[in-house]
């Protein structure tokens, strides 16, 4: 896949991207047959403290970029600070999302099937914009980055151990404060497996836009996550 070099079409690239994947995380819980893996603990901690997703989202982030100092020292890349403000983004759009969605209505098993569908695709094209504005990386996948530096596993395994964590944490969270299990759901499954194989499909169209935009430079980052 390849990357963009203008620094413009980067920052632009990655706002839309966080903008695609926030009304996918509205979608799904929209849905209401669970988030995907890395929205569950946000969604369920708004439960439990009555925030909004957005911004226990971006509380999450924030904590993940501290692990990633903490764990990198020396070796972490400043640059990858501007993953804080890209957490403050992503965090409000998921709520404006929200707020835009929240006069759909569902009657029925399928239609939020469709709503949890709209929500993996959105997703999945999210992270491609992402991974092609080559910027900053979230800090959901730059916390899986950081951990493969340090262990010798690869990083489609690490990214799979990651999001199991994420869902246990978010079944003994709802189990203990809320009493029943919120948030993880059949969607939430649907999300661990299709996002990434659609991502893969997007990546090709992303991948045939910066053809046509004059871009040759391959992009690591992205071949990890394809």
């Amino acid at each position: 896949m390849h990357k963009i070099n203008h620094p413009v079409r980067r920052i632009a690239f990655l706002c839309f991207g966080l903008m695609i994947m926030a009304f996918g995380v509205a979608f799904s819980i929209k849905g209401a047959l669970g988030t995907s893996p890395i929205s569950s603990v946000p969604y369920v901690t708004a439960k439990i403290s009555g925030l909004s997703v957005g911004t226990t989202t971006i509380i999450m982030n924030f904590v993940f970029v501290l692990i990633q100092i903490a764990i990198l020292r020396s070796q972490y890349d400043w640059l990858q600070l501007l993953q804080f403000p890209a957490a403050i983004v992503f965090g409000t759009m998921i709520d404006v999302a929200g707020y835009v969605l929240q006069a759909i209505a569902f009657s029925n098993y399928v239609q939020q099937w469709l709503l949890c569908i709209a929500g993996i695709f959105l997703i999945a094209l999210g992270i491609s914009l992402e991974v092609t504005a080559n910027l900053v990386t979230t800090a959901g996948e730059g916390i899986v980055l950081a951990i493969c530096r340090v262990v010798p596993v690869k990083f489609s395994n690490m990214k799979i151990i990651f999001d199991v964590t994420l869902v246990c944490i978010s079944i003994v969270l709802s189990f203990v404060f809320l009493g029943h299990l919120d948030g993880v759901r059949e969607g939430t499954v649907a999300a661990a497996i299709f996002v990434g194989l659609i991502t893969k499909q997007t990546n090709r169209l992303m991948n045939h836009i910066e053809s046509i935009l004059g871009n040759t430079k391959s992009s690591p980052r992205s071949s990890k996550i394809a």
